[in-house]
């Protein structure tokens, strides 16, 4: 039995690195890119089709996929007039890997669904290099019998797949990961760094910490860089800024206003716009060290 041909749009280095892994197991791929063509190279030298646009994506695809940095850009591939919407088919199936706003999310599939579509958010926990080998976290929500449809396909990319139920519960979920997160990531940056002021040996300070129930996996990601100037998280500050941002914008969606997120998004996007951006978020020692200061 042939395998249901994949339209894929987006083609950073997470989109890249599914898209060698679904070539690797077999699907044919349609991919659309942006300004940098060289994952669409990549995906052609390996056998796949460029599209023209989303509307030439989808009109070729049984299952289209987008893995894009923003709410912004997945509603122009989806809303623009070649886009996704246009060309939408009945009973097809369509797949924002991406973190976006879930009121967003609720829009897009309310719109699918007028051409008999239906729209999974499935937002991705882990790495390209996890990508690459079809071990990335998958946290899919919208209709059941659509994502039992594309289990398989989810499976080949996720180690663990997970169906979290209504359509919009994936972004939800991955905001609130990522708020929690990126707040612990702050918080730890600035604890070393008022440690070093104070004089306390950085792995004394994480030896304590870690004793008790602080410890956390982040944690340990914020101390290999702070320690042993090792980055095991390849998340840039920008990124980081975006998904507290969003998770902000979440809690205004839904009638709350956030009291905890508002350090970290001050932080982060102060970071973010003073240059600093495309450093990774284990780097936020050495910015906090740059930044604690009364002057600063």
């Amino acid at each position: 039995m042939s395998k249901q041909a994949i339209g894929f749009i987006g083609l950073g280095l997470m989109g890249r690195a599914m898209v060698d892994c679904l070539q690797g197991a077999g699907y044919p791929v349609i991919v659309l890119g942006n300004r940098d063509r060289t994952g669409m190279e990549e995906a052609i030298a390996r056998g796949g089709q460029e599209a023209k646009s989303a509307r030439d994506l989808t009109e070729r695809a049984d299952i289209v996929m987008l893995c894009v940095g923003t709410s912004d850009q997945v509603e122009s591939r989806i809303f623009a007039e070649d886009g996704v919407l246009a060309a939408a088919k009945s009973g097809q199936v369509v797949i924002d890997f991406g973190t976006s706003l879930p009121a967003s999310t609720l829009r897009i599939g309310e719109a699918l669904a007028g051409k008999g579509a239906i729209y999974l958010d499935a937002p991705l926990g882990r790495t390209p290099a996890h990508a690459r080998e079809g071990r990335l976290n998958i946290m899919c929500a919208g209709d059941r019998d659509a994502f039992d449809g594309v289990r398989p396909v989810l499976d080949t990319l996720g180690e663990n797949v997970f169906h979290l139920g209504k359509l919009g519960n994936g972004h939800t979920i991955k905001l609130i990961n990522n708020f929690y997160a990126m707040t612990t990531v702050c918080a730890m940056s600035e604890a070393f760094a008022l440690a070093d002021t104070a004089g306390i040996d950085r792995d004394a300070l994480y030896g304590v910490m870690a004793a008790g129930p602080n410890h956390s996996g982040m944690m340990d990601f914020i101390r290999n860089y702070a320690v042993e100037g090792r980055i095991d998280l390849a998340f840039s500050v920008a990124n980081a800024a975006k998904d507290v941002g969003y998770y902000r914008q979440m809690a205004e969606d839904l009638g709350l206003t956030s009291r905890m997120s508002g350090a970290a998004d001050a932080t982060l996007s102060t970071a973010r716009d003073g240059g600093d951006g495309d450093i990774m978020v284990p780097q936020m020692v050495d910015w906090m060290v740059r930044h604690l200061g009364r002057n600063a």
